[in-house]
C-alpha cells in the first residue's frame, strides 16, 4: 500500500501518465462528462468529497502550468474562485472561458474526476507542466 499521496488507483494511474499540456478535469457532481472521456468517480454523496479537497490532492502530485475556469464562477461562486486561486503557484497561467466552451474542452481531457461538490461552477481544467 502507498504510504502517502493519492490512493485511488485510477486517479494515480492517470496522473502518472500526464505529459506536457495534457488536460485533466476536476468536476462538481453535475458536470456532464463526455462518454468518450475517462470518468473517475469519487463522489460518495452530496458534498463528499469536496471539490477543493480533490483539487488540493491533485495539486500535490501534478505539475500544473495552466488552469481553465468557467467565467461564470466569478459571479456565481466568487468565494470558490478565491479559494482556488489561493492554492496556485504564482507561475500558473489562468484562463477564463464560457461554461459552454469549458464543457467542450472536457472532451480533450485524459479524465474527468467527479467530486461530490454541489457549488455552482466548481470545475477546473488543469494543464500539465514539466518540472524542469
Amino acid at each position: 500500500m502507498k504510504k502517502r499521496g493519492i490512493l485511488n488507483d485510477e486517479l494515480s494511474y492517470v496522473l502518472a501518465q500526464m505529459g506536457h499540456t495534457d488536460k485533466i478535469v476536476i468536476a462538481d457532481a453535475g458536470l456532464p462528462i463526455p462518454e468518450t472521456t475517462k470518468r473517475i468517480d469519487l463522489a460518495l454523496k452530496r458534498g463528499i468529497p469536496r471539490f477543493i479537497t480533490v483539487l488540493k490532492s491533485v495539486l500535490e502530485e501534478l505539475v500544473v502550468e495552466k488552469i481553465v475556469l468557467a467565467q461564470e464562477i466569478k459571479e456565481k461562486s466568487p468565494h470558490l474562485e478565491e479559494e482556488i486561486l489561493s492554492l496556485l503557484d504564482s507561475n500558473i497561467k489562468i484562463e477564463y472561458i464560457s461554461h459552454q466552451d469549458f464543457k467542450e474542452i472536457t472532451k480533450e481531457a485524459k479524465a474527468v474526476v467527479r467530486s461530490g461538490e454541489t457549488t455552482p461552477y466548481a470545475n477546473i481544467i488543469l494543464l500539465s507542466g514539466v518540472n524542469f
